[in-house]
């Protein structure tokens, strides 16, 4: 208390200044209609500021539940994406065709390699998620990946960068497919091999999923032709995709089911085992 007082006595008269300003700032103001406008517009220009500030910093805080929130309804409609039929040059079918084929399931990855030879990620989501092997991974940008081992709460993925990683994938102007892979020399190419010589092929053009994949929906972009060789020995092209995903930098990302892959596969095998017991 008595350094209170101490501090009042020593700064008596600058506290008797301000205390008389004070008082004629706000007798002036009162008095004066252009000094009150202007004493208002200068508050409201801080307070707007201020408040400006606040919420600013509050949209920061909240970026990562709205990303949360982005991805969430990226999954859904992509999900209504892949189980919509592609009419572009399909002919009119009068019988109605099944939907809800593929489901999506949102996650994130949290560890990537793609400097080793044979280059695998994280994703935070596994069984409890319901994901499951053999399961496609796409971004927004096209194909990264099939799931290969799950955990209850996370899942490894094979990465396109992996040369076991392999694919249906075609061109999607002409439909000439052939298999994709990669050759373990670039993060950001893969290689579409196996191509049918009669394809017209040029730089530039969109390679996408096949209709043969059990694991992808068609039409799911992957990257476009750099580059075309002739292989001499099988006289088929392989074409230098360059890939639509930065592998070397994953976010978001958005497992599919295939709901039908098993019913599928059992059917094949079973016409397959008949045709050689003939």
């Amino acid at each position: 208390m008595q350094q209170i007082f101490n501090f009042l006595f020593k700064n008596s008269i600058l506290l008797l200044f301000l205390l008389l300003l004070g008082v004629s700032l706000t007798l002036t103001i009162q008095s004066h209609s252009y000094h009150r406008s202007r004493a208002v517009t200068s508050a409201n220009a801080i307070s707007g500021y201020v408040y400006e500030q606040v919420n600013t910093v509050e949209e920061y805080l909240s970026l990562k539940e709205q990303n949360e929130a982005l991805a969430g309804e990226n999954a859904r409609l992509k999900k209504m994406l892949f189980n919509t039929q592609d009419t572009v040059n399909a002919p009119e079918v009068k019988i109605p065709l099944a939907m809800g084929q593929f489901a999506v399931i949102q996650s994130k990855v949290i560890r990537n390699s793609y400097s080793a030879p044979e280059n695998y990620f994280t994703i935070n989501s596994g069984i409890k998620e319901g994901i499951k092997p053999d399961m496609g991974v796409v971004s927004s940008l096209g194909v990264v990946g099939i799931v290969e081992n799950v955990s209850n709460g996370y899942a490894t993925v094979l990465s396109v960068l992996n040369p076991k990683f392999e694919l249906n994938a075609k061109i999607k102007k002409n439909n000439h497919f052939g298999t994709l892979t990669w050759n373990g020399k670039n993060t950001g190419f893969a290689q579409l091999i196996d191509v049918p010589r009669l394809a017209t092929v040029r730089k530039g053009d969109t390679i996408v999923t096949g209709a043969e994949s059990r694991i992808f929906p068609e039409n799911i972009p992957i990257g476009t032709i750099e580059k075309v060789y002739m292989d001499k020995k099988t006289n088929y092209y392989t074409l230098e995709v360059r890939l639509f995903n930065d592998m070397t930098s994953l976010g978001h990302v958005y497992i599919i089911e295939n709901k039908d892959r098993d019913e599928i596969i059992k059917l094949e095998e079973e016409t397959t085992n008949s045709n050689n017991e003939q």
